[in-house]
């Protein structure tokens, strides 16, 4: 048997001072519960994705020089830690490999993925070395994320050479459902090469991404045997049976080097066994529960949130709240991820807003015991359209005075924030910002955009799932039932710009998520008028997007890196 510690961290980009002391104590704790290895995720010294820091050579030599710091404590027991290493010019994704103080190997990246969020051929040379370890009995094949997705790929060679266990270090982006497809995916590897795989995540947020955590063991029969929390930093302890037949594999050479299958140069390093002599029971795996969607959402978004929030050294957000169900989310977001006493509200009512509206904020603010003060924008409005009269041709109120009030109440947001020090939390949602339904300059500033990638059905699902599951009203309940409305005139309603958002949100998965044409989505059984103007709409509105602010990933396909689309494009 070899117990292995899965340090699932949550790292910061470029803080190589802090991930170095958060590796360090998980280190500690891994040999305080008796484990012969333990691995961090893809590049956690230095964090994921440093982007074009690491066209700094400052930046890539401090990853050497601290992985060399952090090596002399590794000292009765083995490491395996994500870093960006390299040699001459040539930058790679590395994990080294850390035993008696001392850096054994580095294994590089093989497969590099370009596509999505991924950009890592810009940076990254691949590697050319397969590494196998032999830790007692059992034989480690180690490799890096995108190259245990490949298939054939570094997995196979690993398990034809006889490995049997093999560790994945990983920083992987969350979206719906891909914990569905991660674990379909190692448990595939697990079961075609009759051999352990043992998956450590990063955990946390890092400007539009967020990393889920929920790293794991599976055994050679695809079983899950363990299974970290998700969105929570963890240390996960599994102990490995030894293996005394790999059914499928042969051991091949036993020199130092040899070459694989695949053509690649594989290198094998032996490990010392720590706890060689050493009294030590067996333990039993923790697996930890998946959450449902409407939680795991709710989650990921109030992780990134709360991480955008300190690791850029705030401490505290305003929202505008207007009675309406993005903002009360927004709040309830807020206050979860850096709690009550540090989240402000202003309503900023205008000769449009109802008595609805304002009874509704006041409960909202209440049920989440948060400051809500009142700032009308009304005598504002009235200068705003007196000043502007006289050089206006047509006098008749229309779309300009409706973004008026909006622009207004941007402004007083962005006056608060720059008096007081707080981040201004925007409320658009992704069904909103995709057709343009929203004000530049208006209700889309802010330092960060909470709900950016959550359509707005989805918006009304983790209301009722938090209320629901919280066992109380979070969202107030006069909110979830009220229809939609922006309240920039009489009498407005959502539904009189836009198709209902039932429709309207399939609509934009199919065009924005999947890449479906118009002929597709029509011939799916939509409206042909409807898709037309809605994909006129979101080419439209491509303008206003890229001068968002950022917000977290949760779908498949976000906007920003996930859709790099022109903004002057006549295609």
């Amino acid at each position: 048997m070899i117990r292995i510690g899965l340090g699932q961290i949550n790292p910061t980009v470029g803080d190589f001072d802090g991930n170095s002391q958060k590796i360090a104590g998980f280190i500690a704790e891994a040999k305080a519960q008796q484990c012969d290895l333990v691995l961090f995720p893809e590049l956690a010294l230095c964090g994921y994705p440093p982007e074009d820091l690491l066209l700094k050579k400052a930046f890539v030599g401090a990853n050497c020089h601290y992985l060399r710091k952090l090596a002399t404590i590794c000292k009765g027991i083995n490491v395996i830690c994500g870093y960006a290493g390299s040699r001459g010019d040539s930058v790679y994704n590395s994990a080294a490999v850390i035993g008696s103080g001392k850096v054994l190997l580095s294994y590089n990246k093989i497969a590099l993925p370009n596509y999505g969020v991924f950009d890592e051929r810009r940076y990254f040379v691949p590697g050319s070395e397969v590494p196998l370890l032999q830790l007692g009995k059992t034989l480690i094949g180690i490799n890096i994320c995108e190259d245990i997705w490949v298939c054939p790929g570094v997995t196979e060679q690993q398990a034809a050479l006889g490995a049997q266990l093999v560790l994945n270090i990983s920083s992987s982006p969350y979206h719906k459902h891909k914990v569905e497809e991660r674990i379909e995916m190692l448990q595939d590897r697990a079961r075609s090469n009759h051999c352990y795989v043992g998956y450590i995540n990063s955990v946390g947020g890092q400007d539009e991404l967020v990393f889920d955590g929920a790293s794991l063991v599976i055994d050679p029969t695809g079983k899950v045997i363990a299974r970290a929390a998700q969105f929570a930093e963890e240390l996960l302890v599994v102990d490995i049976p030894e293996i005394k037949e790999h059914r499928r594999g042969r051991q091949g050479p036993r020199g130092d080097t040899d070459i694989s299958a695949q053509g690649f140069a594989v290198r094998r390093v032996e490990l010392k066994v720590p706890s060689v002599g050493k009294p030590r029971r067996a333990r039993k795996a923790q697996c930890a529960k998946r959450l449902v969607e409407a939680e795991e959402v709710y989650q990921a978004v109030t992780l990134g949130v709360r991480d955008y929030i300190y690791k850029n050294g705030f401490r505290q957000v305003i929202i505008g709240l207007s009675g309406g169900i993005d903002s009360a989310l927004t709040a309830a977001i807020a206050v979860d991820a850096i709690g009550k006493e540090n989240v402000f509200t202003l309503f900023l009512p205008s000769r449009y807003s109802s008595e609805l509206s304002r009874v509704a904020a006041k409960r909202q603010a209440k049920l989440l015991g948060i400051r809500m003060d009142t700032v009308s924008i009304d005598e504002l409005f009235e200068e705003y359209e007196e000043t502007l009269a006289p050089l206006f041709r047509d006098p008749k109120s229309g779309l300009t005075e409706e973004n008026l009030q909006a622009r207004i109440r941007g402004n007083i947001l962005m006056a608060f924030s720059n008096k007081l020090g707080y981040l201004v939390l925007s409320t658009s949602n992704k069904s909103e910002a995709a057709v343009g339904y929203t004000t530049l300059y208006g209700d889309m500033v802010g330092g960060f955009s909470v709900l950016k990638d959550i359509p707005k059905t989805l918006v009304y699902k983790i209301c009722e799932h938090l209320n629901r599951f919280r066992g109380r009203e979070i969202i107030a309940q006069e909110i979830i039932d009220r229809p939609p409305t922006a309240e920039l005139k009489d009498n407005q309603l959502d539904s009189d710009s836009l198709p209902p958002y039932e429709i309207l949100d399939e609509i934009l998965r199919l065009h924005v998520e999947l890449d479906w044409n118009d002929r597709e989505i029509i011939a799916a059984g939509f409206e042909k008028r409807t898709v037309e103007r809605v994909i006129r709409m979101v080419g439209a509105a491509e303008y206003k997007r890229r001068q968002s602010a950022p917000g977290v990933k949760i779908t498949p396909r976000a906007f920003g890196k996930d859709r790099r689309w022109p903004i002057t494009n006549k295609f």
